[in-house]
């Protein structure tokens, strides 16, 4: 008998987050839920018990707040044996102008830079679980972000709408996704990440943009519809297909400045030194 899969969701107490978990604890998973608001956290607890009969293990971490992912990180690798699919799917849409406690852009910060350092800590469980999985919930935001790939913590003052910000952290997740599968690919680790298209959620109820398109009908997506490319890239083989860029289960198109691998790798560098781990050469794993 195989032993169920050990999937790990940050962002997993609402929206896409949670949808997906559900499916996944339907389907017999074990699912690790990671949230930042304890209240939320422990209603999507319950949700997820109810769809698949069991407790799911979940973990509360501000990923504004990076001595939090380091404290996250070392409970799941006291805790778990492996991981066989991480979804970095925590995101926010925040005010331009905020910066976090570690002195870094908070829409960043918790959109790539939190997670990034998450998959860090957390790669020798992702290696015991493989062919394992890394899926990051991207946007076709990428398309209009202006992303300082050597300074990524940084806040430009060209960004004068947090839209701008949001978009140049989600062209970040996208070549997070291109140098992990270069890097990565050789120990077994398959990196994805998707566009779950425009979702009717907490997250952009705020948004003028969002709210001009829910008069457009069938626009906007459920968060179930909007899970669902990520459960099929965690399920299926396309999830597999290390490097790649999904929507709707299907290949999608990204903007050159989202798979350069040189910006990629220059990336990498930099958000390394942003969340205090330790420079690597390019060839290095």
């Amino acid at each position: 008998m195989t032993s169920p899969r050990t999937i790990v969701i940050t962002g997993g107490s609402s929206g896409i987050g949670l949808a997906a978990a559900r499916r996944f604890a339907a389907q017999g998973d074990e699912v690790v839920l990671i949230g930042r608001h304890p209240q939320r956290l422990a209603k999507a607890v319950e949700r997820v018990r109810e769809a698949g009969g069991r407790t799911p293990r979940s973990y509360r971490a501000d990923f504004a707040v990076l001595d939090e992912v380091r404290a996250l990180g070392e409970r799941l690798n006291a805790d778990l044996d492996r991981i066989d699919v991480l979804a970095n799917n925590a995101g926010a849409l925040v005010p331009l102008t905020r910066r976090t406690a570690d002195g870094l852009d908070l829409t960043m910060q918790v959109n790539h830079l939190a997670g990034f350092l998450l998959t860090h800590l957390v790669l020798d469980l992702l290696r015991a679980g493989a062919p394992a999985r890394v899926i990051t919930t991207a946007s076709l935001a990428e398309a209009w972000g202006w992303l300082d790939v050597d300074r990524p913590g940084a806040s430009p003052l060209r960004f004068r709408s947090r839209w701008l910000a949001y978009g140049a952290s989600k062209q970040a997740n996208i070549l997070f996704t291109v140098e992990a599968a270069r890097r990565w690919g050789g120990d077994g680790i398959a990196a994805t990440s998707f566009f779950p298209g425009l979702v009717q959620s907490r997250f952009g109820r705020t948004s003028v943009l969002f709210t001009i398109a829910r008069v457009i009908p069938g626009l906007i997506r459920s968060t179930a519809g909007g899970a669902d490319t990520l459960v099929w890239l965690a399920d299926g083989e396309e999830g597999l297909m290390s490097g790649g860029y999904f929507a709707y289960r299907s290949p999608f198109p990204a903007t050159p400045r989202s798979t350069d691998p040189d910006r990629a790798a220059r990336l990498w560098e930099a958000s390394l030194a942003a969340v205090g781990l330790p420079s690597t050469d390019s060839t290095s794993s």
